[in-house]
């Protein structure tokens, strides 16, 4: 038997056992990301809230069981965070948790210089290979970093979870590993409506053939997906993709053939989607999972060739001020990637960066496209950063247009029934 193995042997507990000893009142837990998550150590913590006060819960991107951000949990578990998802929205919001605004490329940076401590790290990897190094499955980003950081690693070591390429983490820089056999968390596929059709259509035309592509996840990514069929040998280096890209690939359009930087490789800080997604990545060598201070990096993803960042919007206004992560003074998600790869995109040899979005809002009863954000609102992206806007109705192109050159394609592109009192705001 290797080493390792008789090591792995050692440090093998279950979930209980493996939180009961490594957190304690006062800890600050970090557990891994998205569809990282690991859910059974998670409901072992919860299940233990009884004897423990004042112990911190970060993560991003939430879809496990978040119930430690209730109101009945509050003196035992506190959530902090820098992205605020359904989940985690209302604890934000009502003062039971904290945000902390900060560019996702950038976390990996605060968590290794100690502005955000972390005093246990739990996350879900997969099975050891024949060395015992096991793979970060479906998050690298923060969690890579987080658990070199950590004062305690618990590891699930999940039968089911993808071995991704590219970060590995070995049995012997764990504290406690716990095997668990469940199938990772799924996204399903949005539903794509006319209007986000029309949207990905537009978005289409900006894309030329060899770009490498930067987009999210849901339905504006997946309708600009669908008509970049007859695109050839696009290239993908983002911070996640999802089951759409799939389908590029396997009708000969995405080949990363021109990603300069990875030639040949799909590049990812973290996924998230359906079965048929995991089942892709799962030993691909020509998917490459990285940290995102790399993936995210102005340094690395702004030497890209053909650099097209695609992201969206809740609201703009007139000048270009882009807001994505709040409405009014309440937080709605977070900055995440999109600064990050506009950026990049701007200094990417033939770069391009859009931010598409529908035109209205709230069943077309509000524009959002508005003579100034709401008040209490933060600006995402800055008038001086933006570059494309998109909506359903068309394209405004904003770079190195003046403030009344902007407001007019703003209003362009805006539901027709609100451009007229988007004028007169604009005259006052």
């Amino acid at each position: 038997m290797a080493q390792w193995k008789e090591l792995y042997q050692s440090k093998l507990t279950d979930a209980a056992t493996a939180v009961e000893k490594s957190i304690k009142s006062g800890n600050q837990v970090v557990l891994g990301h998205a569809a990282g998550a690991p859910v059974a150590l998670n409901a072992a913590m919860l299940a233990q809230a009884g004897r423990l006060k004042d112990v911190k819960v970060f993560h991003m991107v939430p879809l496990h069981d978040c119930s430690y951000c209730d109101a009945r949990y509050e003196g035992i578990f506190r959530h902090n965070t820098t992205f605020a998802g359904a989940p985690t929205r209302g604890a934000v919001n009502e003062g039971r948790a904290d945000f902390i605004p900060c560019f996702f490329s950038e976390l990996p940076k605060v968590i290794r210089e100690g502005l955000l401590p972390v005093d246990v790290a739990m996350i879900s990897v997969s099975l050891p290979d024949e060395h015992g190094y096991m793979s970060y499955g479906l998050a690298v980003d923060y969690t890579l970093q987080a658990t070199e950081s950590a004062k305690i690693v618990v590891a699930e070591v999940n039968k089911r979870m993808p071995r991704t390429m590219g970060s590995f983490i070995h049995v012997s820089e764990v504290d406690y590993l716990v095997e668990t056999d469940y199938d990772p968390i799924e996204i399903p596929l949005p539903k794509i409506t006319e209007v986000e059709k029309q949207i990905g259509a537009h978005v289409a035309t900006l894309v030329p053939d060899r770009a490498n592509l930067q987009l999210g996840i849901g339905a504006i990514p997946d309708a600009v997906l669908g008509f970049l069929t007859e695109k050839k040998d696009l290239g993908i280096h983002t911070e996640m993709f999802s089951d759409g890209v799939v389908d590029l690939f396997e009708r000969g359009v995405v080949t990363n053939r021109y990603n300069n930087l990875n030639p040949g490789k799909f590049v990812a800080t973290f996924l998230m989607g359906t079965k048929r997604l995991y089942e892709f990545v799962h030993n691909n060598p020509a998917v490459l999972m990285r940290p995102v201070d790399y993936t995210n990096s102005v340094l690395v993803a702004g030497h890209l060739d053909n650099l097209i960042s695609i992201n969206s919007a809740l609201e703009v206004d007139l000048l270009g001020q882009v807001c994505s992560d709040m409405i009014g003074d309440q937080q709605f998600s977070a900055v995440g990637g999109q600064v990050d790869f506009v950026r990049s995109a701007m200094y990417s040899p033939g770069g391009k960066s859009i931010i598409a979005f529908p035109a209205t809002g709230k069943g077309g009863t509000i524009s959002r496209i508005v003579p100034r954000l709401k008040e209490g609102a933060a600006v995402t992206t800055s008038r001086n950063d933006v570059d494309y806007v998109v909506t359903e109705y068309g394209i405004a192109a904003l770079r190195g247009r003046s403030n009344a050159q902007r407001a007019e394609a703003l209003i362009a592109i805006a539901h027709p029934d609100f451009r007229d009192g988007l004028r007169a705001a604009l005259k006052r």
